[in-house]
């Protein structure tokens, strides 16, 4: 019970990348667990990927429709989670620069509904795909809405590849989406459609959010602002009266004594006031 306790304070304490991770790490020692018992009965799909798996059948869909956000945790392979947390963690710390932790979880979850979504209409409508059955699984959608996006923030900027050198983020992006559209006709077809439902997300929600007008995609971009430049504090002046300059206090004490000291000389001593005797007095010492 205490590592349980542990592995929770652990989890909470980590940062939105690590915690996407941790998940679809735990999603996927799951199913490998499932997916050996299951194999002791002719390798039938197993509760788990029967229940939060995105199907191409609208059929199956609409009676899990939370699987069009579920597929998004799951992953097929150890390359395949592999090769995904490494995408999300790299372009993950970079995104972070530029967008707060709610707006990167939102790429995600976001960029795998939007997947999900073209996955869906894609096995439906081109005759390749009809009549078969599909399932897709995969945090591919949702880290290429993160990939794109951040490529349609800083297109120029440039990052640094073992073996490769330099080279600018958008260049990473094309060549990302280029792969993709050559592989529609394969046998992860699917998947793929489900990559640039994500990237065609990632990339018109950036070009969105840079314009002031308001567009067809404008009911999204409210839902998480870009971050914006630190605002300057600008303080507004008003109008204050004229403060009077001091008054010269040892002048006003100097000018008293003399009269004081003319009305002795006058008319004596005796004919001072109480008030002028004791400020005479409070004088001399």
């Amino acid at each position: 019970m205490s590592t349980f306790r542990g592995l929770l304070v652990k989890f909470q304490n980590s940062g939105i990348i690590a915690q996407l991770i941790y998940i679809n790490l735990a999603a996927f020692v799951v199913i490998l667990l499932s997916s050996s018992f299951a194999g002791l009965y002719a390798n039938q799909p197993t509760f788990i990927e029967e229940w939060f798996a995105l199907s191409s059948s609208f059929d199956t869909f609409f009676t899990r429709p939370w699987t069009i956000i579920t597929y998004g945790f799951l992953h097929g392979g150890f390359l395949h989670i592999l090769f995904n947390c490494i995408w999300l963690y790299f372009f993950g710390r970079l995104f972070l620069d530029y967008f707060t932790p709610k707006q990167l979880l939102n790429f995600y979850i976001l960029g795998t509904l939007f997947g999900g979504i073209v996955f869906l209409l894609s096995m439906n409508y081109f005759p390749i795909f009809q009549n078969e059955l599909h399932i897709v699984v995969g945090a591919s959608a949702g880290v290429s809405a993160i990939v794109i996006g951040l490529a349609a923030r800083i297109p120029n900027y440039q990052v640094k590849l073992a073996l490769i050198g330099h080279i600018k983020v958008w260049h990473i992006a094309a060549v990302y989406v280029i792969l993709d559209l050559a592989s529609l006709s394969g046998d992860n077809a699917g998947g793929h459609f489900a990559h640039l439902g994500g990237a065609l997300f990632g990339y018109f929600y950036v070009a969105q959010a840079s314009k002031k007008k308001s567009s067809p995609l404008s009911f999204l971009t409210d839902l998480f602002k870009m971050k914006k430049s630190p605002l300057k504090t600008v303080h507004k002046s008003k109008k204050k009266r004229p403060v009077p300059p001091p008054k010269n206090v040892k002048s006003d004490k100097n000018a008293k004594i003399d009269e004081i000291l003319d009305k002795i000389s006058k008319s004596g001593y005796d004919t001072l006031s109480k008030e002028e005797k004791e400020f005479l007095f409070k004088q001399k010492k």
